[in-house]
């Protein structure tokens, strides 16, 4: 599979094109579309089984964050922007106002400074499951990816007990979200053909019985 690194060339047009804007208020958007329980279960079927490997050992600066999305906005902000509500920025791009709530564990903030991009499926995941062996441009792609929905603002505090850690040891505490979050993970693994582990794929198949 050929992962084309799109995010970086829309980058470089919008840069070259675009002019600051002044500060303004950004209506939010929704998050990309996460597949049907039905789908999920069947992508499910289709992953490899596989013990993970870090062999080379992972190193997070070989998944390059974050990409300059449009004008001077990059993922982080361009995230922020879409997963807030009232949300301001400045002619930076910064988000200087609005609302977050963290759908890992309902923590609410009016200071994304307090808010991290979680990628559902961790870089170090994906290194141990494949992306080991993808070009430094596949893995860049996988890092800033907007189109799956594989990042998403959430409280630094839930993003810190989650870690690097799979579904077999680590779901959202915020119940309500926990089968968008198993769907998302397994379509992220399939997009990007990662392996699960054994432990992982009965984990994944559990709380889909329950979606």
């Amino acid at each position: 599979m050929v992962f084309i690194n799109a995010f970086v060339l829309a980058g470089v047009l919008a840069s070259a094109f675009a002019a600051p804007v002044a500060e303004h208020q950004v209506e939010s958007r929704a998050l990309p579309s996460v597949i049907a329980t039905s789908t999920a279960r069947a992508y499910l079927s289709e992953l490899t089984v596989a013990t993970e490997s870090n062999s080379p050992a992972y190193d997070r600066s070989l998944f390059k964050t974050w990409d300059i999305i449009s004008g001077t906005c990059d993922t982080r902000e361009t995230v922020l922007k879409r997963d807030g509500t009232s949300v301001v920025t400045d002619r930076a791009c910064k988000a200087t106002s609005g609302e977050w709530t963290s759908p890992y564990d309902g923590a609410t903030t009016t200071n994304p400074s307090t808010f991290d991009i979680d990628h559902i499926v961790p870089l170090k995941e994906a290194w141990i499951s494949g992306a080991r062996s993808w070009t430094n441009a596949q893995r860049e792609a996988f890092a800033n990816d907007l189109t799956r929905p594989q990042l998403v603002a959430v409280s630094a505090s839930s993003n810190r007990s989650k870690g690097d850690r799979d579904p077999a040891s680590w779901v959202p505490t915020s119940t309500s979200f926990v089968c968008t979050y198993i769907k998302a993970w397994i379509q992220v693994k399939h997009f990007y053909d990662l392996s699960v582990d054994t432990d992982e794929k009965s984990a994944l198949s559990s709380f889909l019985a329950s979606c």
